[in-house]
């Protein structure tokens, strides 16, 4: 790698075009999860000088006026005139989309971001952006607005001994019309990752908005990947062993990895290629797993060779039990599946990786005698386990459509047999199961109600869960299985809609109907099949006119248009529960297609969902003691 990073270490791709036009095509969406996806871009870059060793801070500061700067101690981009665009390399790297350092080998031999358009994408959509650079001992300063029209040409405004790029971008609220408000916990959480995934990075987060309170965050992880191993187990259950750590390089392509078990029975496996979290697996996840089933096999073999403890071998679903891991890689040429880049296909990787993890686990099982034991045991029982669900499996298989027989008693099954239009709603208690039964159009929509509380699978062993009747109805009337077996063509119903009490006993169901599908059918989730039904919080009436209200705003907007009529006589009804509506309101509220509400239940990030479920769902306690005193003081509603 050489380290005079010029105006030659740029390459150009072609203009940059129609970004504005059609921004979903380069940050997926206009939202907020495309307003942040700005700051991943900028981000990136500064990664790429941390991933080439010239780089150790990163600084991120939200201002007063919602724009981002973005800084880091690197080289500082080049501002030499670039020989192919005839201009400086700095305005050509962010006017010309796929300029940049990462599309020449020499310049990055790692390189992160999502799609490598980032600065010129991100100067195309911002009102304003102001770029600063620190090298050759001096300070230079460049600003565009209106979406990449350069309001400042390059000029030189001072001197310095310091080097780096500092990138400051206001979003343009034309392009983002949802909303141009960054979230301090979002990009406080996707910094943390990047602390643990480069070692000895200090990047920090800085939030000006508040004249009476800056808040900050500063990260520096020495040990990487084990120090995240150790962060993620302090929110899932108690640690079972120290953390086995092993890092190699084998063919310019770095791994790291990181394992720790603990007394839960959910599994924890975290992939990620030059700081991006696969979340689909990819070759590097499977030579991991190809190594931990091989070495965990071959270390109890040895320790009970003369004597036949045990005939089964373990398999990976015994393995993993109550398993966390890590595998982060760094790729000089990463090659992924599909556009989104969740699933690594680089075919040599799975042989590297399983080398590296399989001599370091190999050497840690022989070395570390008593961590070797508790893991062995954690993974017998696991065995048994697995052996005595694999019967309690078989009844929640679905034959065919045509076996009604074999569907739950007390499902009011549709009368279509045609999964794209069919629907079923899970409902809470018989009393609302009854009104949505008598309420519903019977053609296209299927009720099961549930009684009571389902199983909180996130703290049960696998047993339990199969053994748990609320979940064995649902599975069955799904039809399509669970886990590895999960068949979407088996799917009986395109939407999965849950109706639940809007109280804190509805909101409690609702979550573990969630916990329960993102465990055993994240497909559901994935696919958009799960959906939450909106009933109404209000039934307000004057005289013959009902109206509902969904929320405490709707509410108050009607009451103020009575107020303007000068109607004083009217009735508000809160709704606690769906059987205090009549089959009509229930269907004309909440179950009609033309006029209910409905939210759509998706994923943006897998990773956050793991700990997100581990944390509010698992065993361990003080993660939601703790949730709950952060975020006791944004309650609106809350029943005693």
């Amino acid at each position: 790698m050489r380290d005079n990073y010029n105006s030659d270490s740029i390459q150009v791709l072609e203009g940059l075009e129609a970004v504005r036009k059609r921004p979903g095509m380069y940050i997926g969406a206009t939202n907020i999860r495309g307003l942040h996806h700005l700051v991943w871009e900028i981000a990136d870059n500064a990664i790429d000088e941390v991933l080439a060793n010239f780089a150790n801070k990163i600084k991120i500061t939200i201002n007063k006026d919602e724009s981002i700067t973005i800084t880091d101690n690197g080289r500082g981009i080049p501002i030499e005139i670039h020989p192919k665009t005839k201009v400086s390399t700095l305005e050509t790297v962010f006017t010309v989309l796929h300029a940049g350092g990462k599309f020449d080998s020499n310049t990055y031999k790692i390189s992160g971001g999502l799609h490598g358009v980032g600065a010129s994408v991100v100067n195309a959509l911002s009102k304003y952006l102001k770029i600063e650079v620190k090298k050759n001992d001096k300070h230079y300063l460049m600003e565009f607005h209106n979406g990449g029209q350069i309001l400042t040409p390059i000029k030189e405004i001072g001197a310095t001994k310091e080097t780096g790029t500092a990138v400051t971008f206001l979003p343009d609220e034309k392009i983002f019309k949802e909303t141009t408000i960054f979230s301090f916990s979002t990009i406080q959480n996707r910094i943390k990752q990047l602390a643990f995934l480069n070692k000895g990075l200090e990047i920090s987060l800085f939030d000006l908005r508040d004249d009476e309170e800056e808040k900050s965050v500063v990260y520096q992880f020495n040990n990487g990947i084990k120090d995240y191993v150790l962060e993620l187990n302090k929110t899932i259950g108690t640690p079972l062993n120290d953390v086995f750590y092993v890092e190699g390089v084998e063919n310019n392509i770095a791994v790291e990895f990181g394992l720790q078990y603990n007394d839960n029975y959910s599994e924890n496996v975290f992939s990620f290629c030059n700081n991006i979290n696969t979340h689909e697996g990819g070759t590097h996840e499977e030579g991991t797993k190809l190594a931990i089933v091989r070495e965990l096999n071959n270390y109890f073999r040895n320790i009970n060779k003369n004597n036949k403890v045990n005939e089964d071998k373990f398999t990976w679903d015994d393995i993993k039990e109550g398993m966390t891991t890590i595998i982060s890689i760094h790729h000089p040429e990463p090659q992924y599946e599909g556009q989104t880049k969740t699933k690594l296909g680089n075919s040599e990787v799975k042989k590297i990786v399983s080398n590296i993890v399989g001599k370091g686990l190999n050497s840690y099982l022989l070395e570390n005698p008593e961590d070797a034991k508790n893991i062995i045991e954690k993974i017998n029982l696991s065995l048994k386990a697995r052996i005595a669900a694999q019967r309690a499996k078989e009844t929640t298989r679905r034959k065919t459509v045509m076996d009604n027989f074999s569907l739950p008693g007390k499902l009011a099954d549709c009368e279509t047999k045609d999964a794209n239009i069919a629907e079923i709603y899970i409902v809470e208690g018989d009393s609302a199961g009854g009104s949505a039964k008598s309420g519903r159009n019977r053609r296209f929509q299927a009720i099961l109600p549930l009684r009571g509380k389902i199983l909180n699978v996130e703290k049960a062993k696998q047993l339990k869960v199969f053994e748990n009747n609320e979940i064995n109805s649902i599975i069955t009337a799904l039809g399509a299985g669970i886990k590895d077996n999960f068949n979407e063509k088996k799917l009986r119903y395109q939407k999965v809609i849950i109706m639940t009490d809007a109280d804190v006993d509805g909101a409690h169901i609702r979550i573990l109907l969630l916990t329960f599908f993102y465990r055993y059918m994240k497909d559901l989730i994935e696919n958009g099949n799960i959906y939450i039904a909106q009933p109404p919080l209000y039934k307000i009436q004057n005289g013959n006119n009902i109206r509902y209200g969904y929320s405490d705003n709707e509410l108050e907007t009607y009451k103020e248009e009575l107020l303007a009529q000068n109607i004083k006589n009217y009735i508000i009804q809160r709704y606690k529960g769906l059987g205090e509506m009549n089959p009509e309101q229930l269907w004309e509220t909440t179950m009609d297609p033309e006029r209910r509400l409905l939210l759509k239940v998706s994923v943006n990030n897998a990773f956050e969902a793991n700990l997100i479920c581990n944390e509010l769902m698992g065993e361990n306690v003080e993660p939601r003691k703790k949730f709950i005193r952060e975020n006791a003081k944004y309650v609106k509603n809350l029943d005693i």
